[in-house]
């Protein structure tokens, strides 16, 4: 019996999708392998999505634990995804810095593998997805807040760092959407679209297959 947990933001709750977003087409086709557990009693695996819009690697780490045990089960282990740093990354004018500074984004992603280490029998991460930069300087929403990829690297870049360090599993999304034109794949240009959800659940898709976990 599994649980996969998938912690992060408004990507992760699936805004801008007309779908539900990739986190509620991996959950669709695990309930259709769970409906063979009454003919077997060997696959079950529930998915929670667990995305906050607005949230951060500050935030994630507050109630990663809470949220974790309040769907802790004697018979099911855990599996964590973690798909953070596109919040964390934005530029705010007024502060003249980064919503989370890189130097606390990196203790920050270390704080969650140690968190999820104890909580949870695999750890992975998400990378992070690209912005259409001719709408995020500033985004539409804040005109004290931009973004650019040069700085979503560099996040991701750390993300990468800690993951490796920690031999921690990393799922590549960002290479994709630029192979595939990302500004199309952008409703907003931040939050994917339909088709921008798509490739990062048959990302995590291929990945989980691959590691015989769904």
């Amino acid at each position: 019996m599994t649980q996969i947990l998938v912690f992060g933001d408004s990507i992760v709750w699936g805004a801008w999708d007309s779908e539900g977003g990739w986190v509620d087409q991996l959950k669709k086709i695990t309930n259709e392998k769970n409906e063979k557990w009454f003919e077997d009693q060997k696959f079950w695996c529930e998915v929670y999505n667990l995305g906050v819009d607005g949230n951060n690697s500050d935030k994630v780490i507050k109630r990663l634990e809470p949220e974790t045990k309040a769907r802790d089960y004697d018979d099911e282990e855990n599996i964590i995804i973690f798909s953070v740093g596109l919040n964390d990354s934005f530029f705010v004018k007024s502060k003249k810095d980064n919503i989370v500074p890189k130097e606390r984004f990196e203790k920050n992603v270390q704080r969650l593998i140690d968190i999820a280490g104890k909580i949870s029998i695999k750890t992975i991460f998400i990378g992070i997805t690209p912005v259409d930069e001719s709408k995020t300087n500033p985004v539409l929403w804040d005109p004290d807040t931009s973004n650019s990829n040069e700085t979503i690297t560099a996040y991701e870049n750390i993300l990468k760092k800690i993951c490796k360090k920690n031999k921690v599993d990393f799922v590549e999304v960002n290479e994709q959407f630029m192979k595939a034109g990302h500004t199309k794949l952008l409703k907003d240009g931040v939050h994917p679209n339909t088709e921008g959800h798509k490739i990062i659940f048959e990302r995590v898709r291929t990945f989980l297959e691959e590691k015989g976990i769904i």
